[in-house]
């Protein structure tokens, strides 16, 4: 594969490291100031719920529909209907995500009682902090839906960077908001609440500088009949049930939760964050990069290179997504009590926390694999493949749930959320694999030469790199009694001790850098 995408790979990468780094940061502060409980509960939610949307109308249908879209205008029409595409989409989105919430702002009572019944049964106050908060934080779906809008118009450009960096901004607002605006009022959790919204207004304008350099500046404009965003409307229709499959999952999930023990919703929470560290710097931004690029080369009739392209995401997720999981179920406890076990976090939120991660862990190769497979078909304008495959793996998921979490509830097991984080991890690889499948079935990837070597490679490596973290890792009550500094150093020891074994006996084996580049 060319060193562009590889280099495109990476700058994402990066920025998204950075951006997950002060995501941890964010976390330690929350798990520093606000104890694990009612409040930190209802906040999760009140957060999650205009996640879901954003990742439904914005990084989820609208973004699947739209790149291919302005890939195609990009490369077989004038510069000037590109700009009237973007103006006219921009318009239209904008317009109908103000009504979304508007009526999200009234309707947040049901929204509560709908995803989080649970809570009205509390006797915290948890249900009315959770509305109060889901009022604040939901226009929250209105500015991150442009922002990422935006980002999908820089990234289809090559400018990768400015998209993955936005997000450091809600960190940083978040991080401000509990550290400083919290003490000042009444209820210190709804500080939070407000970081997001100032959060999502300084994402979406931090993006105009950069697409008026590009001459893309959009000049908002009702489009309902514009021939580019009928077709891009075409395009979400399933796209938008196939994203909602994924969010029903998560709503499922935590409407169960909130009916398990207090406190399990922000454990799902804190185990959730840990597994989206790795994917996000490698897996959301490996799809970043090869949607644009499968998009230009079914666009240009490439099916050869579109293949290629797949085989080459597929031995990278491969190569790096296995040992991530493996170091991630390892060091699940230990990681936790690092990097939260400190001011209102206790020994028993690390212990409860890591039950539900080593759950989410053992699904991490399959949520990369989603994340690099669905724009095989997105790119071709296929949305219905997916959407077929995401509900059979929705499905599949909610059954899960039951037959997990139930049988822990009764036999009275400690930690029954786990069960919520291990029905995900395996639909994720039905997902997958159901994926997989239909690629081979349609003859849009064929697997390249030299895959039984990659795996020979990548699985001695792996193994000597399990062996290298439980020869350093000490055990958790040992950990717990350590000072912060020692903690520290020691997960650095046990990272180091398994990163370094793992690339040695890779090296050893004869993988070079340039392996990572070449055509498969």
């Amino acid at each position: 594969m060319s060193k562009k995408l590889l280099s495109s790979t990476l700058t994402v990468g990066g920025n998204t490291l950075l951006s997950r780094i002060l995501g941890l940061a964010r976390d330690i502060v929350f798990a520093s100031v606000f104890r694990v409980g009612a409040g930190t509960d209802a906040f999760f939610v009140a957060f999650r719920i205009p996640n879901f949307l954003r990742r439904l109308f914005a990084e989820g249908a609208f973004s699947q529909a739209f790149v291919p879209v302005l890939a195609e205008y990009k490369t077989n029409k004038e510069e000037a209907e590109v700009r009237a595409l973007v103006s006219h989409v921009a318009g239209t989105l904008g317009g109908i995500l103000f009504l979304v919430s508007i009526i999200g702002v009234i309707a947040a009572p049901i929204l509560i009682t709908v995803i989080s019944g649970g809570f009205i049964l509390n006797e915290d106050n948890q249900y009315a902090l959770s509305v109060e908060m889901l009022r604040i934080t939901f226009p929250y779906i209105l500015f991150i839906s442009l922002t990422a809008f935006a980002g999908a118009i820089l990234n289809s450009y090559g400018r990768f960077a400015v998209p993955a960096f936005t997000p450091v901004l809600l960190n940083i607002s978040l991080i401000a908001c509990a550290i400083w605006l919290a003490p000042q009022m009444d209820e210190p959790i709804i500080a939070l609440a407000w970081g997001v919204f100032i959060a999502g207004i300084a994402q979406l304008a931090f993006q105009f500088p950069f697409l008026r350099r590009l001459g893309l500046l959009p000049r908002p404009r009702w489009g309902w009949r514009h021939e580019g965003v009928r077709k891009i409307t075409r395009l979400m229709m399933p796209a938008i049930f196939g994203s909602s499959v994924v969010q029903i999952n998560l709503l499922f999930d935590t409407l169960i939760a909130s009916f398990l023990a207090t406190g399990s919703v922000t454990w799902l929470y804190y185990s959730d964050r840990l597994v989206e560290f790795p994917l996000g710097v490698f897996g959301i931004a490996l799809a970043t990069v090869i949607l644009p690029k499968l998009s230009q080369q079914h666009a240009e009739s490439s099916p050869e290179k579109f293949a290629a392209t797949i085989d080459w995401a597929l031995r990278l997720v491969v190569l790096i997504g296995l040992p991530a999981m493996a170091g991630l179920f390892l060091l699940a406890a230990p990681m936790l009590a690092t990097l939260f076990q400190h001011g209102e976090f206790t020994p028993n939120d690390v212990q409860m926390a890591s039950l539900s991660l080593m759950a989410y862990a053992l699904g991490l190769p399959g949520f990369i694999l989603i994340k690099v497979m669905a724009p095989a078909f997105f790119a071709r304008q296929d949305t219905k493949t997916p959407v077929r495959i995401g509900i059979i793996a929705m499905l599949a998921n909610m059954g899960l749930n039951l037959l997990f979490v139930v049988p822990l509830v009764q036999y009275g097991f400690a930690g029954p959320h786990m069960g919520l984080a291990l029905a995900t991890a395996l639909s994720a690889y039905i997902n997958a694999g159901l994926l997989y499948r239909r690629l081979r079935q349609q003859g849009i990837y064929q697997p390249h030469p030299g895959w039984a070597g990659w795996w020979i490679k990548v699985i001695l490596a792996l193994i000597v790199l399990i062996v290298a973290i439980l020869s350093v890792r000490a055990e958790l009550l040992i950990w717990s009694q350590w000072d912060l500094f020692t903690r520290i150093t020691q997960l650095c020891l046990c990272i180091a001790a398994g990163a370094l074994s793992y690339f040695a006996v890779l090296a050893l084996l004869g993988l070079r850098p340039k392996h990572l580049q070449q055509r498969a």
